[in-house]
C-alpha cells in the first residue's frame, strides 16, 4: 500500500514537472519567440509619438514668400488604449464637442485596411491652440489620446493658385501605394506645385517611443531614446514665377475669361501663368471653411478650377500666320518677296462651284511682310493651299503630315512637358484626321475643304502655354526649352537644380527667322497690333481674332520683347471680346511693360485702368 502511494506520488511530481515545462515552453514561445505578441505587448507599454515635418516654404524667382506653414492642432485616437470608465462629459468639455460628435468621430470603418484598433487615426482634424493647452494637461484622464501638432499651407499673397496647388487629406489609394510614407489624416499636394513636387515638399516623419504605465501615463523613453528618430522637413522650391508680374496679370484678367502665359525665352523658366477666372489660394487651405469653399468653387459655372492656361484648347486665328510663313519660307513654297493679290478675299474656283473666303485688312499685291502687318487672309490662304498641296493638288495627304511634322516641331499637337498637370496636348490635324472626317466620301478631300486652318480656324487648337512657347521659339529664331515652373531647391531632398536642359531646334533657316520677326516688329509698331507699342521698346507682335461659333469672338496676342536678347515672350488669349487689338493686345503690352521696366508708364495708365475695369465674363 505504502508502495502503491509512493508510486502515485512519484506520478504526480512527473505530472507536474512536465506541465511546468510545457507552460515555460508555451511562455517562452509567445514572449520570446512570437512577434505577434511581442508587438501586441508593445503595444500596451510602449507608445509611438509620430513628429510631423515642417513642409517646404515656396518662394518665387526673386526670394518673394509665396507659401508658408500655420501650425494647427488635432486629436488622434487608439482604439484599444480607450478607458471604457472616461468622463466622456468632461472629453466633451473640452474639445467642446457634442456626444453625438464624439459617438460620429469614434464610428470608423474597420473593414478598411487603413483603420487599425491597434494603430492611432484621427479623432478631431482641428482644435484650437487654447483646447490643445487645456486638453494636453488633461491628457493622463482619457488613455489611447494623443494630441499632435500639424502643419497647413499659409498664403502671403491672393495670387498663382493654379500654379501653386492646394493639399487635402491623403486616400486609400495613397495609402495603400506609399504605407511607409503615409497614414489616415495625412496630408498630400493633389494639385500644381504642391502635386508634381510632393517628394522633395513633404519632408519625413519621425517618431518617439514613450514608455507608459499601466494608467496611460507616460513614464520615460523607450530604450533610452536608442530607436527614436527626428523629423525631416521638406525641401524649400524656388519658382520661376515672378510674384509681381503675376499679380498683375490677375488683375488686368479679372472679370475676364482666358489665359495668360509669360516665358524667358533663353530658360523656358515661366515668368506668369495666369488662368481667369480665379480665385485665391488660402481660400483652400485646410480649415473649417475650407469645405464650404471647395464646394462654392466646384459649382461655379465659370469653372474656377479649371487651368485655362494649360488646359484650353483654343483656335490660335491669325497669330499661326507668323509659324505658316516660316514653314513656307522654308519649303520654297513662297520667297520673301513673293507676292499676292488681295482684291478683298480668296477666290477658289473648281469644276462645280466658286469658293470665296474674306480678307478684312487692306486689298492690293503684298508680300509675307506686309501679309503679316496687315494680317492678311487672302496671302495665308493661298500660302497654306500651296503647302498642303506642294505635292499636288491630288496627293493633299503628303502635304498635310509634312505640315504637321513642322508644327510638331514647334511643340503643337502634344502636351510641352511642363512641370503642371494636367496639361493638354491641343490640336494638330493630320491626313488621319481628315480621312476618319470624311470617311463617309471615301477620305476623299482636298486642300479647299480645310483651308481655314491657314488663318489658325478650321480644326486647328493650342493651348496658351503652347502659344506662347511659339513666341519663345520666334524670339529664340529657331528654339525653345521646355517651359518649367521650378527654378531652385534647398533642403533635404534634391533633383538637378536644371532639369530641363534640353534645347529644341526647328528646322528652318535663320534667315527666314529675320524675315518673320521684321514682319512682327513692323505689325507693332505701324500694322494691325500697334496698340501692343511700348516707346523705347522694339517689341514684335502679332494679333489674332479666333472665331467663335457660340458668342463673340476671342481676342488673341502673342509676342516677346525686346526685338534684340529679348527677356520675355508672352501670349494672352481672352474669350469673347472681338478683335485681337481690344484686349490680349494690350493687357500682353502692358505685362512686358511691367517685366522690363519694373513700372507701367504714368502716360499710359488709362490703358491699364481701362484693363483693369473692363468686365466681360459671361459675354
Amino acid at each position: 500500500m505504502a508502495e502503491l502511494t509512493k508510486r502515485k506520488n512519484i506520478l504526480i511530481q512527473v505530472f507536474i514537472l512536465a506541465t511546468s515545462v510545457l507552460l515555460l515552453g508555451k511562455a517562452f514561445q509567445i514572449q520570446v519567440m512570437d512577434r505577434q505578441f511581442r508587438e501586441k505587448a508593445n503595444a500596451i507599454a510602449i507608445d509611438t509619438r509620430i513628429s510631423y515635418p515642417s513642409r517646404g516654404l515656396i518662394f518665387d524667382r526673386n526670394d518673394k514668400l509665396l507659401v508658408f506653414n500655420n501650425p494647427i492642432y488635432s486629436v488622434s485616437v487608439v482604439y484599444n488604449r480607450l478607458d471604457p470608465a472616461m468622463d466622456t462629459s468632461r472629453f466633451c468639455l473640452l474639445l467642446d464637442i457634442t456626444r453625438e460628435e464624439f459617438i460620429k468621430n469614434m464610428d470608423v470603418d474597420w473593414s478598411r485596411n487603413s483603420y487599425s484598433k491597434n494603430l492611432p487615426f484621427v479623432f478631431k482634424k482641428q482644435i484650437t491652440a487654447e483646447q490643445f493647452s487645456q486638453f494636453q494637461e488633461s491628457l493622463h484622464e482619457f488613455p489611447g489620446f494623443e494630441v499632435g501638432r500639424r502643419n497647413v499651407r499659409g498664403y502671403p499673397h491672393s495670387h498663382a493658385a493654379h500654379v501653386l496647388g492646394y493639399l487635402n487629406e491623403v486616400n486609400l489609394s495613397n495609402i495603400e501605394k506609399n504605407p511607409e510614407i503615409y497614414a489616415r489624416g495625412d496630408y498630400v499636394g493633389v494639385t500644381g506645385i504642391e502635386a508634381k513636387y510632393e517628394r522633395l515638399l513633404r519632408g519625413t516623419k519621425g517618431f518617439q517611443l514613450k514608455l507608459k504605465d499601466n494608467l496611460g501615463r507616460e513614464v520615460g523613453p523607450y530604450n533610452n531614446r536608442k530607436l527614436d528618430s527626428l523629423a525631416t522637413s521638406g525641401s524649400d522650391l524656388k519658382l520661376t514665377i515672378d510674384i509681381d508680374l503675376q499679380a498683375l496679370g490677375e488683375q488686368l484678367m479679372q472679370n475676364k475669361s482666358g489665359g495668360i502665359v509669360a516665358i524667358d525665352p533663353a530658360s523656358g523658366e515661366i515668368l506668369s501663368l495666369i488662368s481667369s477666372p480665379n480665385y485665391s489660394p488660402d481660400l483652400l487651405s485646410i480649415g473649417d471653411k475650407r469645405a464650404e469653399a471647395f464646394s462654392k468653387l466646384q459649382k461655379d459655372s465659370l469653372q474656377p478650377f479649371f487651368n485655362r492656361a494649360t488646359m484650353a484648347k483654343y483656335p490660335p486665328g491669325s497669330i499661326i500666320k507668323p509659324i505658316l510663313g516660316l514653314i513656307a519660307l522654308q519649303e520654297g513654297v513662297i520667297e520673301k518677296n513673293t507676292r499676292v493679290f488681295c482684291g478683298g478675299g480668296y477666290n477658289y474656283t473648281s469644276r462645280y462651284n466658286t469658293y470665296y473666303w474674306g480678307c478684312h485688312g487692306p486689298q492690293g499685291s503684298k508680300n509675307v511682310v506686309q501679309a503679316i502687318i496687315e494680317s492678311c487672309n487672302t496671302f495665308f490662304y493661298h500660302t497654306y493651299k500651296e503647302l498642303v498641296d506642294i505635292f499636288g493638288f491630288s496627293n493633299p495627304e503628303k502635304g498635310l503630315d509634312l505640315l504637321a511634322e513642322y508644327l510638331a516641331q514647334f511643340g503643337l499637337g502634344k502636351p510641352l512637358g511642363v512641370d503642371l498637370s494636367p496639361e493638354s496636348s491641343g490640336k494638330i490635324p493630320d491626313t488621319k484626321y481628315y480621312d476618319e472626317m470624311y470617311k463617309d466620301e471615301d477620305g476623299d478631300w482636298r486642300s479647299t475643304y480645310i483651308i481655314s486652318n491657314g488663318i489658325g480656324q478650321g480644326e486647328m487648337e493650342l493651348t496658351t502655354i503652347q502659344m506662347a512657347n511659339l513666341a519663345a521659339i520666334l524670339a529664340n529664331k529657331g528654339y525653345y526649352y521646355t517651359p518649367h515652373l521650378l527654378k531652385g531647391v534647398t533642403g533635404a531632398f534634391s533633383m538637378d537644380t536644371n532639369p530641363y536642359p534640353t534645347q529644341y531646334r526647328v528646322a528652318i533657316d535663320q534667315e527666314h527667322f529675320e524675315t518673320i520677326i521684321e514682319a512682327m516688329k513692323k505689325a507693332v509698331s505701324i500694322g494691325t497690333a500697334s496698340i501692343a507699342n511700348i516707346p523705347g521698346m522694339e517689341v514684335c507682335g502679332k494679333t489674332g481674332t479666333s472665331q467663335n461659333p457660340h458668342g463673340e469672338d476671342h481676342s488673341v496676342f502673342f509676342g516677346f520683347a525686346p526685338k534684340e536678347n529679348p527677356k520675355i515672350a508672352i501670349a494672352v488669349y481672352v474669350e469673347n471680346v472681338g478683335w485681337g487689338a481690344s484686349y490680349a493686345a494690350p493687357i500682353a503690352s502692358l505685362l512686358m511693360e511691367k517685366y522690363l521696366n519694373n513700372t507701367v508708364a504714368p502716360n499710359r495708365q488709362y490703358l491699364l485702368d481701362r484693363m483693369t475695369n473692363s468686365s466681360i465674363v459671361g459675354l
